[in-house]
C-alpha cells in the first residue's frame, strides 16, 4: 500500500477540481460528514465513511497508475550520474582530435552544440551525434538490452543517449539536447506523469461526465422540495447518497488511471511518447508504413538456394561456392557457408589443409571473392560475385558463358532475388558451375502480424528503396496489402498526405534525416533511438530499442488503451442502472407504496439499501483498478465484434453484477443494528 499516502494527499480540492465527478464526491463526503456530526447515527457515520473511501480508492487508482513506473524512473535517475565530460574547445569537423583543446566539466554544464570526446569505458554524457570515430556502445541503462551496438559518424546510425556507456574505441559526439531536455529527462517526467497531457478523447469524456454530473445535481436538488410536497422529504445524507450512485462515478475514478496505466505500457516496452495524443492517434491508425529492411525482412540477403547449371552437380557448385564464400566477410558471404553446411554438410576446410591458398576478399569495387589454389604443375582459381562482374572475369581468360546463366539470372533478378554466379578456372577453359540464389527473408510470422491488422481495419504499405519487381516480390510473400518501391523522401511525404486528404490516420517508423519529413507529416511518427537527431525531434515516439517492428505493438497498445475506456465506460452506465433500482425504491416507496414494485431485488429496508449501494460503488472502483491497469485484453477484430463485445460482457456485466453484489452487501448489512 505504498501509494495510499499519495491517495490521501489528492484530497486536496485543488486536486480534486481537476476531476468534476470525484470533486462533487467529496463535497458530498463533506457534507454527510457535517450531518453525521450534528445529527449522529449509525447509518450518517457509515454513508459518510464509505463516501470517503470512494474517493481515496479513486484517488488511489490513479496513485498505483502513477506509482508503477517510479522504480523505472529512480533507475534512469541513477544512470545521471555527475559524469564529467571532456570538452573540445574550438574544434571543427575533420580536424585532429588529439590536439585539440580540452577541459573537463561537469555533464550538467554541457551546452547544446558543444563537441564531448568520450573514450571507452566513460559514459556518455549527453544526448548527441557521433561526429568523429566509431565505437561500440552499451545502452542497457536505457533500453534494458545487454547486447552492445555500433555507432558510428555519418550515416543513420550516429546517434547517442546520454547515460550509455562506450564500451570500445572513442567518439567525438556533438551534443544536441539542452539542459533538462535529454530524452532521459523526458522519461523521467513521462513516468512520473508531471507532463502527462490530457488527450482529446479523453477530454471530451470529462466534459461528458461533467456534463452528466451537473444535469443529475439539478435532477436531486430538485426532488427535495419534490418529496416534501409528497411528505417523503429526504435527508441530506440520502440525497448525496443518491447523487453519487446516479452519476458516473466508477469511470470518473478510473478514467486517469487507464491513460497513464497506457503510458506506462509504452514505457515497458522502451517507448518514449511525447504526447498522451500520439498514443490514442495509435489506436486509431487507418494505414501503417512500414520499411521492408528491418522491419519485414530480416534485413541481410541470405543464401537460399544452389543452382547448377546443366551438366554440373548441385554439391560440386555448393563446394565452389562456400570456398570462394571463405573469405567473404558479409552477411551474404557467411549465409552461403551456412546453405552449404546445411544442405550438403560440406564444412570450410580447416588451416592447413589447403595447399598455398590465396584469399580473395570481397569489396565493393570487385564485387566478388574468392581463393586461389596452387600446386605443382597446377592452380585452381575460384570466383563467386555479381552476375556482369563473374561474367566479365570469365570471358577475360577466355571462357564463355552458357545463355542459362544470364536467364536464370534474370528470372531471379525479376522474382526479387539476388543471382551470384559461381565460376572455376582450373587449367582449363574458365567455365559458369551456376547460381547461388539470395533472396531477402521475410522474418517469420510477419504475415500472419499483417492478417491480424487487416483483420483491425488496418492498411499496411510496405516502403522500400529497391526496383518495383522486388518489392512487388516481397510484398507478395509478406502479405502487406501495397508496396511504394524506390520511394524518396518526397515520395514518402506525399503518399502520407494522400492518406490523411481521405480522413485517415498514418502511422510510420523511421531513423534517417531523410525520414523527418515524414515522420513529422504522420500521425504517429515512431523513430528509432538509433537514429539522427532529425529524425528524433521529428516523430511524436522514440523507440529505444530501434526495433521497426515494435510500430505494430504501439498499435496495439494504442487499440488497447481505447478499448479499455470504452468497456469500463460502458460498465459504468449500465453499473448505474442497477443501482437506480436499490436507491430509488427505498426513498419513494413509503410515500407511494407501488414503487415497492421496483424492489426487485428484495432489499431488506430503506436504510440497509442506500447503504449497500453506496458499499458497492466504492468497492466496485477497487475491484476494477486492476483491470484498468493491465487494460482489457486486446484481440484482433472489426469494430462492429468489439462494440458487441463489449456490451455483451462489459454492459450485460455492469448490468448484472450490481444486483447480485447489492443483494449480497443487504444480507451483510440488515443484521447491523441501526442499518437493517
Amino acid at each position: 500500500m505504498k501509494s495510499f499516502p499519495e491517495a490521501l494527499r489528492k484530497l486536496h480540492p485543488r486536486t480534486l477540481v481537476k476531476k468534476p465527478v470525484l470533486f462533487v464526491v467529496g463535497v458530498g463526503s463533506a457534507l454527510t460528514t457535517l450531518s453525521a456530526l450534528f445529527d449522529p447515527s449509525v447509518f450518517t457515520w457509515t454513508i459518510s465513511v464509505w463516501l470517503w473511501l470512494t474517493v481515496i480508492f479513486a484517488n488511489l487508482a490513479e496513485a498505483v497508475a502513477e506509482g508503477r513506473g517510479r522504480a523505472q524512473a529512480e533507475s534512469l535517475r541513477r544512470a545521471r550520474t555527475d559524469t564529467v565530460a571532456l570538452r573540445l574547445r574550438h574544434w571543427r569537423y575533420g580536424t585532429d582530435v588529439d590536439r585539440a583543446v580540452t577541459e573537463a566539466v561537469a555533464a550538467t554544464d554541457l551546452q547544446q552544440f558543444d563537441f564531448v570526446l568520450v573514450e571507452a569505458g566513460e559514459l556518455i554524457p549527453a544526448d548527441g551525434d557521433v561526429v568523429a570515430g566509431i565505437a561500440s556502445v552499451d545502452e542497457s541503462a536505457v533500453t534494458g538490452e545487454s547486447a552492445p551496438v555500433i555507432r558510428e559518424a555519418g550515416g543513420d546510425r550516429s546517434g547517442v543517449t546520454g547515460g550509455t556507456t562506450v564500451l570500445s574505441d572513442r567518439i567525438v559526439v556533438r551534443v544536441t539536447s539542452r539542459p533538462g531536455q535529454s530524452f532521459m529527462d523526458r522519461m523521467i517526467a513521462l513516468i512520473e506523469g508531471a507532463e502527462r497531457q490530457k488527450t482529446p478523447n479523453e477530454i471530451a469524456l470529462n466534459i461528458l461526465l461533467a456534463a452528466l454530473t451537473v444535469v443529475f445535481i439539478l435532477i436531486v436538488v430538485a426532488l427535495k422540495p419534490m418529496a416534501g410536497y409528497a411528505d417523503a422529504a429526504p435527508s441530506t445524507t440520502v440525497l448525496v447518497a443518491l447523487l453519487v450512485t446516479l452519476i458516473p462515478t466508477t469511470i470518473g475514478a478510473l478514467l486517469s488511471a487507464i491513460g497513464i496505466a497506457g503510458m506506462d505500457r509504452l514505457v515497458q516496452r522502451n517507448v518514449l511518447a511525447m504526447s498522451g495524443r500520439a498514443v490514442e492517434a495509435a489506436g486509431d491508425v487507418n494505414t501503417l508504413l512500414l520499411d521492408k529492411t528491418g522491419t519485414i525482412t530480416l534485413g541481410n540477403r541470405e543464401a537460399a538456394a544452389f543452382v547448377p547449371l546443366p551438366g554440373v552437380e548441385a554439391a560440386v557448385l555448393a563446394d565452389a561456392a562456400q570456398l570462394s564464400s571463405i573469405a567473404d566477410e558479409t552477411p551474404e558471404g557467411r549465409s552461403v557457408i551456412a546453405l552449404a553446411r546445411r544442405q550438403y554438410g560440406l564444412e570450410p576446410p580447416a588451416e592447413g589443409e589447403l595447399a598455398n591458398p590465396g584469399f580473395v576478399e570481397f569489396s565493393a569495387q570487385t564485387r566478388m571473392s574468392g581463393i586461389d589454389l596452387r600446386w605443382d604443375g597446377g592452380a585452381c582459381h575460384i570466383r563467386k560475385g555479381a552476375t556482369a562482374q563473374v561474367i566479365a572475369w570469365v570471358e577475360m581468360y577466355g571462357g564463355t558463358v552458357p545463355p542459362e546463366a544470364r536467364t536464370w539470372s534474370d528470372a531471379i533478378s525479376d522474382a526479387g532475388g539476388t543471382p551470384l554466379l559461381v565460376a572455376v578456372h582450373d587449367g582449363d577453359t574458365p567455365r559458369v558451375l551456376g547460381i547461388v540464389h539470395l533472396k531477402d527473408v521475410v522474418k517469420e510470422g510477419i504475415r500472419e502480424r499483417f492478417a491480424e491488422l487487416r483483420r483491425m481495419g488496418i492498411r499496411t504499405v510496405m516502403v522500400t528503396g529497391d526496383n518495383p519487381l522486388t518489392a512487388r516480390a516481397i510484398a507478395h510473400e509478406a502479405g502487406v496489402d501495397d508496396f511504394l518501391a524506390e520511394a524518396t523522401p518526397e515520395d514518402k511525404l506525399a503518399l502520407i498526405q494522400r492518406e490523411q486528404e481521405g480522413g485517415k490516420l498514418v502511422a510510420m517508423t523511421g531513423d534517417g534525416t531523410n525520414d523527418a519529413p515524414a515522420l513529422a507529416q504522420a500521425d504517429v511518427g515512431v523513430a528509432m533511438s538509433t537514429g539522427t537527431s532529425a529524425a528524433k525531434e521529428a516523430g511524436n515516439m522514440v523507440d529505444l530499442d530501434s526495433n521497426p517492428t515494435k510500430l505494430i505493438e504501439i498499435v496495439e497498445i494504442g487499440k488497447q488503451l481505447l478499448i479499455t475506456r470504452g468497456a469500463l465506460t460502458t460498465f459504468s452506465i449500465t453499473n448505474d442502472v442497477a443501482k437506480y433500482f436499490a436507491i430509488i425504491p427505498a426513498m419513494f416507496a413509503g410515500a407511494y407504496p407501488g414503487l415497492e414494485a421496483l424492489n426487485i431485488m428484495g432489499l431488506h429496508s430503506p436504510t440497509s439499501a442506500i447503504t449497500s449501494a453506496i458499499i458497492f460503488n466504492a468497492l466496485i472502483i477497487i475491484a476494477l483498478i486492476p483491470l484498468a491497469l493491465r487494460g482489457v485484453r486486446y484481440t484482433p477484430a472489426s469494430a462492429h465484434d468489439l462494440l458487441r463485445r463489449n456490451l455483451l460482457v462489459y454492459g450485460l456485466g455492469g448490468l448484472v453484477l450490481p444486483f447480485v453484489g447489492i443483494k449480497l452487501i443487504d444480507l451483510l448489512v440488515s443484521a447491523i443494528p441501526g442499518l437493517g
